[in-house]
This record gives structure tokens, sequence and C-alpha cells, in this order.
């Protein structure tokens, strides 16, 4: 009877781990983007190192926020078209041009992202500047089987583009004196 019962709670125990296998949910995504700009890192800070001036964002065409650069500072960012998103500042450091901020609020139909955080760094190469952006989500869709347009490819596809995408327009800005 003992061995009936340890060979059932056995294959009990196979069927459940062969189910949480199938039923993981999504994986975490990272991407990061480098760009180099021939201008010292102090110029590029000055447009890209203000939490609360997002308007080196292409996509951005109105930004409102409060808190300054402080832990906790909030922005609302209103995209060209209309749509918002919010975010919170996690950590400023104007003394290693860095900070690291989250999304707290937006429509995946915008950004098909879920639990997003980024860091924004700028470093001093000889009198010209490396700018690093990273970021770290989940797709837009949190169950499995996401739909094409929340999967992990699409919101990887979304960041990467708009990383490239704002970071060649920044680079344009600051060599151009803009």
């Amino acid at each position: 009877m003992k061995v009936q019962f340890l060979a059932a709670a056995a294959a009990v125990a196979v069927i459940a781990l062969a189910g949480a296998a199938d039923a993981h949910g999504p994986t975490r995504q990272k991407t990061t983007k480098t760009i180099e700009i021939n201008a010292p890192a102090d110029k590029v800070w000055a447009v890209i190192g203000n939490f609360q001036d997002a308007s080196w964002i292409p996509v951005v065409e109105k930004t409102e926020g409060t808190g300054g650069n402080d832990k906790g500072a909030t922005r609302k960012l209103t995209l060209k078209g209309g749509a918002v998103i919010e975010e919170e500042l996690d950590t400023y450091d104007a003394a290693s041009k860095t900070l690291h901020y989250r999304i707290t609020s937006v429509d995946v139909k915008t950004l098909p992202v879920n639990n997003y955080s980024s860091k924004l760094t700028v470093k001093d190469d000889g009198g010209k500047s490396t700018v690093t952006w990273m970021g770290a989500f989940y797709r837009g869709y949190p169950n499995n089987d996401p739909p094409p347009e929340l999967s992990d490819e699409a919101a990887v596809k979304a960041v990467d583009g708009l990383y490239e995408t704002t970071l060649a327009s920044v680079k344009e800005k600051v060599e151009k004196g803009s």
C-alpha cells in the first residue's frame, strides 16, 4: 500500500512539474543601445539630463512633471498623437551623468511593455561622449500565447526603435549645436 501511494505521489509530482514548465509566462527582456556623439559629455547631458524635460525624445510633444530631478519625481509625457506615458525617477546622479527611471502607466497599444525600467548614462570619451540607454521590461501581454503585437519580439522591436531613433536625433541635435 505504501509503495502504491509513493508511486501515485511521484506520478502527480511529475505531471505538476510538466504543467508548470509549459505555464512559465513571459521573461524579462533587456536591450541596450549606445551611440558616440562628437561633443563633450557636459554638452550632451545638458540636453538629456533633466528628467523634467523630455523634449529630446522625438515622439514627445509635451512634458509635465513634479519633483525636479529628485528621487520619486514624476513626469507625464504626452506623445505626438495624444497618447500619454507616466514615469517616475528612481535615481539621478548629475556627477556621473546617470538617471534611472521607470514607467508607471502606459497603454500597451502605445508601447507594448509592462514593468519597464530604464537607465541612461553619458560618459566622457576624450572630448566625445558615449550615451548608453538600457531598458528592461516584460512584453505587453502578461499571459502565455500573446498576440503578435504584444509579444516579446514586438516589445523589443518597439523599445529598440525608440532608443535608436532618439539617440540618432540627440546626436544630430548636439553635433549641429541646435
